[in-house]
C-alpha cells in the first residue's frame, strides 16, 4: 500500500499541473484581446464607465452564478482577502488600463503589462508561499526580455514616457496582486467562486461609480464599441478568470503566472487585426524564444511549502 501511494502521487501532481497550465494558457487567450478591446470601448464611452461598468455587468453575472451552484459563503478571514483581489482585478487594472489606452495605443499598452508575470511571481512568493528555484527566475527574465526585444524591433516602443504610462505601472502592480491572492485563495474555494465573489463584494463601489459615470457623461457608442465592452464584461472580467484563477490554484501562482509572456505577442496580434496595428516578420522568432522560456519554466522545480493546500474542487474548472 505505501509503494502504491508514493508511485500515485507524482502522477497526481503531474495531472494537476498539467491542468493547471492547461486553464492558465485559456485564461490568458481569453486575456490577450483585453487592451484592444479596451482601447476600441474608450474612443467612443467614458474611461471610467468602461473601467466599472464591465463590473457591474460581470458582478450581475457573477451573482447569478452563486445563486445557481449554491455551496457556503467566504469566511471573514476569505473576505478580506477578497478584498485584495477586488482591489487589483475588478478595480485597479481596469480602471488604470482604461485611463491610460485613451492616449496610448494597445501595443504600447502590451510593452508595459510585459512585467506582469515577474510582478505575479513577486507576489506568489510575498502573499502564497511560493519558492521558485534560480532557474525559473532566470528563464522568466529570459522571456521577459525576448517580449521586450519583440516588441522593440515590431516598434511599438515609440516616445518618451508620459502620465498614462504610470497608470499602466499602476495597473501591472494592482494586477500582479490580484493574480496571486486570487490564485492562492482559489485553492480554497475553486477559480469561479474566488473571482464571483470578488465581483459581488464590489458591486456596491463598482455599481455607484457607474451610475455616476453615467450620469456625468451618458454612454454613446457605435456597435463596435459597444461588442467591446460586452467582450470586457463578460470576457475579460467574468469568464477569462474561470480558467485563470483554477488554473493558477492548480499548477502553481508562479510557474503558470509566467504563461503571461506569451500574452503580450498575441495582444499585438490582436491589435493588427482590429485596429490595424503592424506586426514584423520577426515575431515569429521573439515568439520562440518566449515559448522556449516558458517551457523552461515549466521544468524547473516547485519549492513551495509542502503544508500547501491543495486547490478547491468548484463545479466549473475543479
Amino acid at each position: 500500500m505505501r509503494d502504491h501511494s508514493s508511485a500515485t502521487a507524482p502522477t497526481a501532481v503531474t495531472a494537476d499541473r498539467l491542468t493547471g497550465l492547461a486553464l492558465g494558457a485559456l485564461g490568458v487567450l481569453a486575456f490577450s484581446m483585453s487592451l484592444p478591446a479596451t482601447r476600441v470601448a474608450v474612443q467612443q464611452l467614458d474611461p471610467w464607465f468602461v473601467a466599472f461598468g464591465r463590473a457591474v455587468g460581470a458582478g450581475l453575472l457573477a451573482w447569478a452564478y452563486l445563486r445557481f451552484t449554491g455551496g457556503p459563503r467566504p469566511t471573514r478571514a476569505q473576505r478580506r482577502r477578497l478584498a485584495i483581489v477586488a482591489l487589483g482585478v475588478v478595480v485597479g487594472f481596469p480602471l488604470f488600463t482604461s485611463l491610460a489606452l485613451i492616449d496610448r495605443t494597445a501595443a504600447h499598452g502590451a510593452v508595459v503589462i510585459t512585467v506582469l508575470p515577474a510582478m505575479t511571481a513577486v507576489f506568489a512568493v510575498l502573499r502564497s508561499g511560493e519558492r521558485p528555484p534560480p532557474l525559473f527566475w532566470l528563464a522568466s527574465g529570459g522571456g521577459l526580455l525576448a517580449v521586450l526585444a519583440f516588441l522593440a524591433v515590431g516598434g511599438a516602443v515609440r516616445g518618451a514616457l508620459a502620465p498614462s504610462d504610470l497608470f499602466l505601472l499602476v495597473a501591472v502592480l494592482l494586477c500582479g496582486l490580484g493574480y496571486a491572492e486570487g490564485g492562492a485563495l482559489a485553492r480554497e474555494l475553486g477559480g469561479a467562486r474566488t473571482i464571483c465573489w470578488a465581483l459581488r463584494y464590489a458591486l456596491p463601489v463598482t455599481g455607484a461609480a457607474t451610475l455616476v459615470a453615467a450620469v456625468t457623461h451618458p454612454p454613446q457608442a457605435d456597435a463596435g464599441a459597444w461588442s467591446a465592452f460586452g467582450y470586457l464584461t463578460v470576457v475579460s472580467m467574468f469568464l477569462g478568470f474561470f480558467a485563470w484563477y483554477a488554473g493558477l490554484a492548480r499548477g502553481g501562482v508562479a510557474r503558470v503566472g509566467q504563461l503571461q509572456l506569451v500574452q503580450p505577442v498575441l495582444t499585438l496580434l490582436w491589435s493588427a487585426l482590429l485596429l490595424g496595428e503592424r506586426v514584423p516578420a520577426a515575431s515569429l522568432g521573439a515568439a520562440l524564444l518566449v515559448l522556449v522560456s516558458v517551457v523552461l519554466i515549466q521544468r524547473t522545480r516547485d519549492r513551495t511549502p509542502a503544508s500547501t493546500p491543495p486547490p478547491a474542487r468548484d463545479p466549473v474548472h475543479g
